[in-house]
């Protein structure tokens, strides 16, 4: 019979409903408790899913939980994995892994010493959408991928974030913490892992408005670059130019675009589960469509507006997907896909991004990964109500 997992959720934010909402589609945990700083946003949270908030420290020392979900500011990611660990708790946390390369690469060597899984988003590159163009790849229906475009571009999380400050201070900001990790982690299961990147930035406005919740009308200041342009060059000898900004009001360009040797492919939106996928294998052509409202995590599950203003009606979110089959790769004692390698890798090229746009040399890639084996419909099952 399967277990089922005890879950411990820090961090009541914004982020944490669509977790709670993942208890709708996942058999394998259930968060039986949560904690935040602000206590009155865990009571809140508790109330609204009936369960119990608890302070930081009593939730990581409770011996009921066997998995922390580490919600918190990017800041944060850090310090409260590293308590996980140390009391003996598997941890998954929401992107990046940490802020800091030394400290994610503290974090991977404390989580093998003390033999305990460590997972991190984003999980959306195990969605239909991603693993389509994936399978598409493997393949080689395109043949060799020579170079391609990535780019995600919008005014910034101002706009829907009632409290978006901390996207925009100096150390935990930007859009290369922000969304390269979707971006870059997409890449890497689609391409295998990354060699150096040359990259370059600039500032937009130098104070933003809040525009949602209590604090709307606020202006604060911004402490980051905003816009990032990278040359990504990959093991395989694939080069990706990616562009990452929050100064773009609007564009026309898809989300990832490979151009191979035998035809190009576009590979829809890293940030959610589905999408189609389009091949084109001939100039002038039409391009052929891969749809994935069908695959298991690719069905559109958004009915409505959700009050996570990037999900609409037209979106399959299915995150808690990662913590998921962490946990089955936990009871099976198997590698799981979104593992510490993979965000230590994905946390390296951002790294080196924002460090190649101040030094303006290219920076190699220390820290290496496997590219994620293949998602496939029996494990995808093993793992779903």
């Amino acid at each position: 019979m399967k277990k089922i997992y005890n879950v411990g959720l820090i961090g009541c934010g914004n982020i944490a409903e669509t977790y709670f909402r993942a208890h709708k589609y996942f058999n394998n945990f259930k968060i039986i408790k949560c904690a935040d700083i602000n206590i009155m946003a865990a009571k809140k949270c508790a109330k609204l899913y009936n369960i119990l908030s608890v302070s930081v420290d009593e939730l990581i020392n409770d011996n009921q939980i066997d998995v922390i979900l580490n919600l918190t500011i990017p800041k944060a990611h850090y310090i409260i994995a590293k308590k996980a660990l140390m009391s003996g708790k598997h941890v998954y946390s929401e992107k990046p892994l940490a802020i800091s390369l030394k400290q994610g690469e503290n974090l991977i060597k404390l989580a093998n010493k003390k033999k305990l899984y460590i997972g991190n988003a984003p999980d959306t590159f195990l969605g239909g959408g991603n693993q389509k163009a994936r399978e598409l790849l493997d393949r080689n229906i395109i043949g060799k991928i020579k170079f391609g475009n990535a780019i995600f571009a919008y005014p910034g999380i101002q706009s829907y974030h009632p409290n978006p400050e901390p996207w925009f201070k100096k150390k935990e900001g930007g859009p290369v913490i922000d969304m390269g990790p979707y971006y870059l982690t997409a890449l890497v299961n689609l391409l295998g892992p990354a060699k150096n990147v040359l990259s370059q930035s600039l500032e937009g406005k130098k104070k933003r408005t809040i525009g949602i919740g209590p604090k709307k009308g606020k202006k604060f200041r911004v402490e980051c670059p905003t816009t990032y342009f990278s040359t990504i060059q990959f093991e395989n000898g694939t080069i990706i130019r990616l562009t990452l900004s929050f100064d773009v009001i609007s564009h026309l360009r898809n989300h990832i675009e490979l151009y191979g040797e035998n035809g190009s492919m576009i590979v829809p939106d890293p940030n959610m589960f589905g999408g189609s996928v389009l091949i084109s294998k001939k100039l002038n052509s039409s391009w052929k469509y891969y749809k994935t409202n069908e695959a298991l995590l690719g069905k559109i599950n958004i009915k409505t507006q959700s009050s996570r203003a990037n999900e609409s009606a037209t979106n399959a979110n299915y995150r808690g997907a990662g913590l998921s089959e962490m946990i089955q790769s936990i009871h099976t004692k198997k590698k799981h896909r979104c593992n510490g390698d993979l965000a230590l890798h994905v946390l390296n090229i951002i790294d080196s991004i924002k460090k190649s746009a101040v030094t303006g040399k290219r920076e190699k890639i220390v820290f290496n990964c496997k590219k994620p084996n293949f998602f496939n419909k029996k494990e995808i099952k093993n793992i779903l109500r």
